[in-house]
């Protein structure tokens, strides 16, 4: 991936938190892992990336951010299910923007949601992946690009 692929899923993150929650989120300055290192929150929901592209794209949030979502969207019942729920709609919500702007050849998954430390043996991921770190309000998240 080049950073203009990189500016579009950061568009898209920042596309879902004005248009979801009326704020814009802040995004930090994206930087490299190498190898089998990977990230997690409380919370990550994981799309695998396969045509002509392949690999993996995830959004990792803390529960406190999740439940300020909720309650920023009305939602009265806070559990780990609509936590799960929010967090896979964001990494969702981002990947079919990016979608759209690849064209067909960029098939994305259904999210995979995870609660807690996720499996990633279960997903492709390319020998490096950019971290793009999401502020939102007091919160910290980040969004991980790992296309071949």
């Amino acid at each position: 991936m080049d950073e203009q692929d990189i500016q579009v899923l950061i568009d898209g993150t920042v596309h879902y938190f004005h248009r979801s929650l009326d704020k814009t989120a802040a995004v930090g300055t994206p930087y490299l892992i190498e190898d089998k290192q990977r990230i997690s929150s409380d919370y990550t929901g994981v799309i695998g990336i396969s045509g002509v592209r392949k690999g993996s794209v995830y959004f990792t949030a803390p529960s406190a951010m999740l439940r300020h979502i909720l309650m920023t969207h009305g939602e009265s019942q806070i559990d780990s299910d609509f936590m799960a729920d929010v967090v896979g709609e964001v990494a969702n919500t981002i990947s079919g923007n990016a979608r759209r702007v690849f064209g067909q050849e960029f098939t994305i998954s259904v999210p995979t949601v995870f609660a807690g430390t996720p499996d990633f043996s279960r997903f492709r991921f390319s020998d490096r992946s950019f971290v793009i770190p999401i502020h939102w309000r007091q919160y910290h998240a980040a969004l991980v690009v790992s296309i071949d």
